[in-house]
This record gives C-alpha cells, structure tokens and sequence, in this order.
C-alpha cells in the first residue's frame, strides 16, 4: 500500500491554499473582535452525547465515534462547532446578559457534504445568545455578509428561511415522528413525488400548504404574497412571514440579491426560527449558513435564545480572485555579524528574508525570492536578482 496516500475527501493543504485560509481566518476573526465577540477553542474531542444534537439523525451519521480508552464511554469527534459553543454558553460562563462567541477550527465529517467538499473543513462562525428578536439575528447576517465582502468574495446571493412555517403546519396537525421526518425530508429535496404520496391522507388546508412549499421561493415579496394568499393562518405562520419581510428589507442593501426559500429546511432538528444561507455562482453548495436555535441549549442544562453562522474557510478559497505573489529576498549563509543585522531588519520590518544554505544557483528559484542580499562596498544592500 502507498503509505502517502490519504483518505477520500481528506486534502493536504498546500503553501498557497494554507497561507490564505491563514490570512481569512486572521481578517474575520479580527472582524469578530471588533464587534464585541469573544474567542473560544473548544476540544475536537468529546463525550459523544454532547456533541450530538437530540432529535438529528443527520448529526448522528455524519460524526466519527470511538470508544475512550480511559473511561470506556463513546467520544466523537465533533462535526460541528456550534453544540460546543452553546454548552460553553450555557454551562460554563453561565451569564445572564447578551453573550457573542466566536471560534475557529477543524471540524471532521464521516461524509463529504458536497460532491466536491473534504471531510475536514476549517469552521470559523459566530454565535450571539440571550436575545430572541429580530436585532440579533440581522447582527449575525450582517457580519456574516461582511466577513465574506471583506476575504475578497463578492457577487453573494443571500437565501431566507423559516422553520417556523413548517413547524406551525405539522404542530397544529399533531403529526406523528416518522410522518414529520419524512415531509422534513420530501420537502428539504425537493422530492414533489413523496410529498404528494405523504400528503394524500391528511386535510384539505394542510396537503395543500405543503404541496405548496417547495414552489415558495425566489423573489422576496412574490413569495412572501404567495406565502400569505395561500398557507392557513395557523398560529406562527404569519409571524414568520412578517420576520422574513423585515429581514430582508434591512438587508437588501446589503448583498447583491436576496430571496426567500419556504422549503429549506436545513437543520430542522436544529434550528427554532429564522435561517439563512450565502451561495455564490462558483461552489455548488451554501458557502455560509446559520440561524436560530434557541433550544439547542437545553441539553447543557439552560434553553437561551441563540442564532449564529459558520462558513468553511477550505470551501471559500477557490472563490478567491488569484493574488499576486509576495517573493521574498534571498540572503547568503555566511558567518558573518552585518548580514544578520540586516536580515533582522528586514525581517523585522516584514520582508520574507529566505537564507540559501546550499548556495546552488540552479535550486535558487524554489526560494521564491526577486531579490538578493548583496555586500556592496562593505555593505549589505538588497539588489534585484
């Protein structure tokens, strides 16, 4: 077996690739900073039952288990940030005002979630808690738009949803689990055909407002009048719609186009309220998403009101315009006091200084510098190569 071959959908990242995610992780955290979030670094491995989200079979199959070798109990290596985030909220610092957290780091997917995305992503997100109105949630979209404008990606295409439409419909209906898991997943493809089969036995008002949702997307206020001519007013629904409607009014200065998606369910188990995503016309697939969830904490001992977002920094670089590459200078491997003085000051002052220690003209080009340190009249001066 060639021992330097890796796992499917698992990547290296290389010089150009690494440096870059580098610098994004670097702006957006700086981003977050200044905007009142705080850093947090939780572990990427934990007990299994507090990184799986009650009720989300499509958590439990993307995340990696093993036995600990200590206790005997189940660990998993996380395949989301959040959960961590909001045990970090509700049982360690425990505040009772507004808290805004921010992370960055791997996280590990036992299935790519994209025909062309890794199984590591790099997550950076943010997350706001202990505030349920419609403020916070535009706080986090706007910094999500702004993290992205900021790295250099344009053009966003920003997609509204709400669980609270299809959570109104199947609540006032009383529908059993398994009925509800298979409407969240016809609706969440897409899949008209199951839909149909799924509504057939149910009343008249409910069938047709499911069959409805798959078509309720597009334009903001088409959907929206389409939305209120015809879903039944039962409680939520219209609450829901009106949160859409003053989201996207606020926002629609802000992103290049914006729309509304009845049928998104993504995280359903999850989520609680208003969800989003970005897409851009280079990737397939959602290039940052959140939303509301304000129950997620419960399972940590405190329900808060909560909403964040998360992007995969790995996933945003092939959208970044081609920058030019900073060379550096090269400098000879001598023995000698000014030469190293004057490589500190470069150096210090944030020039790439490169020592060639094998001296071979032929191999001077995989130094990546345009430049040379040269002793010119007893003085070391850069010269170009």
């Amino acid at each position: 077996m060639q021992n330097w071959l890796l796992p499917e959908h698992v990547e290296d990242m290389l010089p150009d690739e690494a440096w870059s995610v580098e610098r994004m992780r670097s702006q957006i955290l700086d981003l977050l900073r200044r905007s009142g979030y705080q850093l947090v670094a939780p572990p990427l491995l934990e007990y299994a039952e507090s990184l799986l989200i009650d009720g989300s079979d499509d958590m439990n199959l993307r995340t990696f288990k093993l036995v600990d070798q200590l206790s005997g109990r189940t660990l998993a290596l996380r395949a989301d940030i959040t959960p961590q985030a909001a045990r970090i909220d509700a049982h360690l610092l425990n505040r009772e005002g507004v808290v805004r957290l921010c992370y960055a780091g791997s996280v590990l997917h036992t299935q790519p979630i994209g025909l062309t995305r890794t199984r590591e992503l790099l997550q950076i997100g943010a997350e706001l808690y202990g505030h349920g109105g419609l403020e916070s949630d535009l706080e986090i979209q706007q910094l999500m738009l702004e993290a992205l404008t900021l790295v250099g990606i344009s053009d966003v295409h920003l997609d509204l949803g709400h669980v609270g439409v299809f959570r109104a419909l199947v609540t006032h209906a009383g529908l059993d689990r398994d009925l509800e898991s298979g409407l969240f997943s016809a609706l969440q493809n897409k899949d008209s055909a199951t839909l149909k089969t799924l509504t057939g036995p149910l009343e008249a008002a409910l069938r047709n407002a499911l069959l409805a949702l798959p078509e309720m997307y597009g334009n903001c206020s088409d959907v929206l009048a389409k939305a209120r001519s015809l879903l039944p007013d039962y409680p939520g629904i219209a609450s829901s719609l009106d949160d859409l409607q003053n989201i996207s009014l606020k926002l629609r200065e802000t992103v290049s186009s914006i729309g509304i998606d009845l049928a998104d369910l993504r995280g359903y188990h999850y989520h609680s309220g208003m969800v989003f995503a970005a897409y851009h016309a280079g990737s397939h697939d959602a290039i940052a998403l959140g939303g509301r969830y304000d129950d997620l904490g419960r399972s940590f001992g405190r329900a808060r009101a909560a909403t964040g977002f998360s992007m995969d920094l790995r996933q945003l670089y092939p959208l970044l315009l081609p920058q030019e590459a900073r060379l550096g200078i090269c400098a000879p491997h001598a023995d000698d006091v000014l030469l190293r003085e004057k490589i500190a000051q470069l150096r210090a002052a944030g020039e790439i200084v490169v020592v060639d220690l094998l001296g071979e003209s032929r191999l001077r080009g995989e130094l990546q510098c345009d430049r040379e340190l040269a002793l010119r009249d007893g003085t070391w001066k850069v010269v170009a190569l």
